[in-house]
């Protein structure tokens, strides 16, 4: 009887030692990017997704943009992080890029390619490239506008209630002149409710 009750009490063990270890991810699917993502209370992609398509909207509708004699040429450069989050804000300036490129109404000019256009630069003019190939610095265009902003973030908790609050603010400003020629903004509030975990 005894050895028995000591198998039981080694076998309960072994089972709740093995459903209080860690659990894997085995078996996946793809899902749409598209579909609404609220796993938890931080940032996601498709708190991105709306930030980005409706600034996007308003940038494209100024008249600096949508009534230009020829196309305006944008440089992108920072997106402020002030919220508590590890957010990727280059993720969110390139999706940014994308869409006003994708949008036909504007050109770019890449900053993170300069040090690789002057690495080619030194490169064509050593000797090893034919002459009816080459090209040289002096004819790079100059941006007209660079965009940048900075995004903020406030969360408030009461008893099991939490509210998520983001809110982006892009500019566009005039290289020339320096003036802020656009500027808006989008708010995102996320509401959630903490569940009792039971053993």
């Amino acid at each position: 009887m005894k050895k028995l009750l000591a198998f039981s009490l080694i076998l309960m063990s072994a089972l709740l030692l093995t459903s209080c270890g860690p659990k894997a991810f085995v078996k996946g699917q793809y899902d749409d990017v598209e579909r609404t993502n609220l796993l938890n209370d931080q940032w996601s992609e498709t708190d991105m997704q709306n930030i980005v398509k409706t600034m996007v909207a308003s940038m494209v509708k100024h008249p600096a943009i949508a009534s230009a004699a020829k196309m305006p040429i944008l440089m992108v450069t920072n997106l402020q992080n002030k919220t508590s989050e590890h957010i990727d804000t280059q993720s969110v300036m390139d999706m940014v890029r994308v869409e006003l490129t994708q949008s036909g109404k504007v050109a770019f000019i890449d900053k993170e390619a300069r040090k690789d256009i002057s690495d080619e630069y030194n490169y064509q003019d050593s000797g090893l490239v034919s002459n009816e190939t080459r090209t040289g610095p002096g004819n790079q265009l100059g941006a007209d506008f660079i965009v940048n902003g900075r995004l903020d973030s406030i969360v408030q908790e009461v008893g099991k209630e939490k509210t998520v609050y983001y809110k982006i603010t892009l500019n566009m400003t005039n290289l020339k002149t320096s003036v802020i020629t656009w500027t808006d903004q989008k708010q995102i509030r996320k509401a959630f409710k903490k569940k009792t975990i039971g053993l």
